[in-house]
């Protein structure tokens, strides 16, 4: 075969190019079985590297990219640094980038992956409900998915995915009020829209309150956003309805964390007026008086297991993964028993 590329080469051997490359410079993060391969392929058909096409792809980044999608949220700081020590621990530097506006994310993950030359591309939330499988494939660099669920079977081919089970969460957190004797529980929620999350969140709730035979009332929920303002504007409109809730279940602990402190401005004390449990499980839900009951989600872990995905992809020696991380129920101050009034 003549004029023979790394292209070449890594159709033969079945694997990425950019794994070619890696063996070429040398590179540590390559399975021996993987590289023996490579390496008995090019020995076979006598195959010399392109100096400058060899140079080009040494002074390729060498990094691994991370999407955030959204405004700054505490709940994914523990994740982010447990993702650049996994990096760096293989030798690899990790560049952070923030998707503020409403485009389709897996476009946005595609740009960033050719402008910043990525090796690969971890996703922290957004939706990825409809991803392109030529795009994707023309891109030969793993993805994975964080705290986003992957809903069509299609797309689970084609990136990999960690996260937890949304709808179950959130009915422990619902049934938990519910035992409590709670029936007049709020919501504040991101809304049907979020596919991703907020859908699966508000599914739980309605299984909870139809497990424990609680009319559903869509008065008693409020559309808002992963900010403490949007939680805090959100309580308002609930207390403003006049409704007699007893508990509010926010779907973020920032939400929660706002919507507390707009319960407590109306003079309305916690638990003792209201009750109030969030989500996530960030660091600040200990030190907000009284500390918040959350559902804690294993924020190092997903962290983690995502690398671990990812490297294992990039060295050629897994699938694509879904991984189902477990949550746990954080109870601490701010819910309180009360006496059950049932609810027709």
């Amino acid at each position: 075969m003549q004029n023979m590329n790394i292209k070449d080469i890594a159709k033969i051997a079945g694997v990425a190019p950019s794994t070619v490359s890696r063996v070429l410079n040398n590179r540590s993060d390559v399975s021996e079985k993987t590289r023996g391969k490579i390496l008995n392929i090019m020995e076979q058909y006598n195959y010399i590297p392109n100096n400058s096409a060899r140079n080009l792809k040494i002074i390729d980044s060498n990094t691994i990219g991370v999407l955030v999608k959204g405004i700054y949220n505490p709940f994914f700081s523990r994740i982010i640094q447990s993702i650049e020590e996994k990096i760096a621990e293989q030798g690899y530097s990790m560049t952070l980038n923030y998707n503020y506006n409403d485009s389709n994310d897996i476009d946005t993950a595609i740009q960033l992956i050719k402008e910043k030359k990525l090796e690969g591309l971890v996703c922290l939330g957004g939706n990825f409900e409809h991803l392109d499988e030529q795009q994707i494939k023309s891109l030969n660099v793993p993805i994975v998915i964080a705290s986003a669920n992957i809903i069509d079977q299609k797309n689970k081919s084609m990136v990999s995915s960690v996260t937890i089970d949304n709808e179950k969460a959130a009915f422990e957190a619902v049934d938990y009020l519910c035992n409590l004797g709670h029936t007049q529980i709020g919501l504040i929620t991101t809304g049907i829209a979020d596919r991703s999350i907020g859908r699966l969140r508000i599914q739980g709730y309605k299984k909870a309150l139809k497990k424990h035979n609680i009319r559903i009332d869509e008065n008693l929920m409020e559309i808002g956003e992963y900010t403490f303002e949007s939680g805090y504007e959100a309580m308002e409109h609930l207390l403003d309805k006049n409704l007699e809730i007893t508990a509010v279940f926010a779907t973020s602990d920032i939400m929660a964390i706002g919507a507390a402190k707009a319960a407590l401005s109306r003079g309305l004390s916690i638990p003792e007026k209201i009750s109030i449990i969030g989500f996530d499980g960030i660091e600040y839900t200990n030190y907000f008086h009284p500390a918040l009951t959350t559902m804690r989600q294993p924020q190092e872990e997903i962290g983690y297991k995502s690398i671990e995905i990812l490297f294992g992809l990039l060295k050629e020696e897994k699938k694509h993964q879904h991984v189902i991380l477990k949550t746990e129920l954080i109870q601490r101050k701010s819910c309180k028993r009360i006496k059950r009034i049932t609810s027709y």
